[in-house]
């Protein structure tokens, strides 16, 4: 069996980065509309009750074996409260404060938690060009959340959004290091899923009883078909691309998707959300942009 983050960028990597990028750009605005009139909570036991009956349909068209044990799942649902219930319930809740485009390119950072957990956990090395590369990005987000500082009406609570948004990054960053990891690779990564997915929709089942009482739907078609997209194309179609970049690349450079996804994710904010640009919102995003390549290139596999 092969170390955790060994494999190299083949055609199979790019081609899940590729669709990654294209998917998740696009998640981001649709988990706009899914945070009007019905809970972000229940909006999110929605999305993920019918990608976690998607995953097991999956695991089993695939032949893949449902036991886990005892330690696989433990893993299930550790990965499973912090990946499907913790960083969505809180990703949902950023979507009420900042544009789409902001909450995406925030999450671009997910980078830098992911490098770090993994050389404390999974013993990955950190290059001075990757400090290097995450500082500057560092430095554009902070230009973005000024500019939004600058657009916010009065009684905006923006400094919330971003709390929320750095604890469901943080959330998901460890789900990505625990995915990476040695136990992680001794099971099915779709099956792994299925049943971190279950754990999941049951926490998050127990939050939406808990903050919001009896089931809320809206009988809309656009909300029906939001749920239906972000569970079969933005959970049940590239969860298990993504898991298999984690065990690939390992953490760091799986996350190297979030380079592109805020770019998708932006123009798609400006035509939809009527995002408004300026020069330093512009400057911003070119400094992301540029650390996280900086950052990129300078993360090369260990020899």
């Amino acid at each position: 069996m092969t170390a955790p983050g060994e494999h190299g960028w083949t055609p199979r990597a790019i081609g899940g980065f590729a669709l990654i990028t294209l998917v998740w750009g696009s998640t981001w605005l649709v988990i706009k509309d899914q945070v009007g009139s019905v809970p972000p909570s229940w909006s999110v036991v929605w999305r993920f009750t019918l990608a976690c009956a998607g995953m097991f349909v999956l695991a089993l068209v695939r032949g893949d074996s449902l036991r886990l044990g005892r330690a696989g799942q433990r893993l299930a649902l550790v990965v499973g409260v912090l990946q499907f219930c913790l960083n969505f319930q809180f990703v949902y809740r950023a979507e009420q404060f900042l544009t789409s485009g902001i909450v995406a390119v925030l999450f671009a950072l997910l980078m830098v938690p992911n490098a770090l957990l993994a050389r404390s956990f999974l013993g990955q090395a950190i290059t001075r060009g990757f400090l290097v590369g995450s500082a500057i990005a560092l430095s554009g987000i902070a230009l973005l959340l000024l500019h939004e500082y600058r657009l916010a009406p009065p009684g905006a609570q923006v400094p919330l959004g971003v709390a929320f948004t750095i604890i469901g990054l943080m959330s998901a960053s460890g789900a990505n290091v625990l995915q990476a990891g040695r136990e992680a690779h001794r099971h099915s990564l779709v099956a792994l899923l299925a049943w971190a997915m279950l754990w999941g929709v049951l926490a998050d089942l127990a939050v939406a009883l808990l903050l919001y009482g009896p089931p809320q739907f809206e009988p809309r078609a656009g909300y029906f078909g939001g749920i239906a997209y972000l569970a079969l194309m933005g959970s049940v179609l590239t969860f298990p691309i993504y898991a298999r970049l984690l065990r690939d690349l390992g953490p760091g450079r799986a996350a190297y998707s979030s380079v592109i996804i805020p770019v998708v994710a932006m123009l798609l904010s400006t035509l939809f959300e009527g995002y408004e640009w300026s020069v330093l919102a512009a400057a911003g995003s070119v400094l992301v942009a540029a650390g996280l390549v900086v950052a990129l290139r300078a993360r090369r596999p260990a020899r």
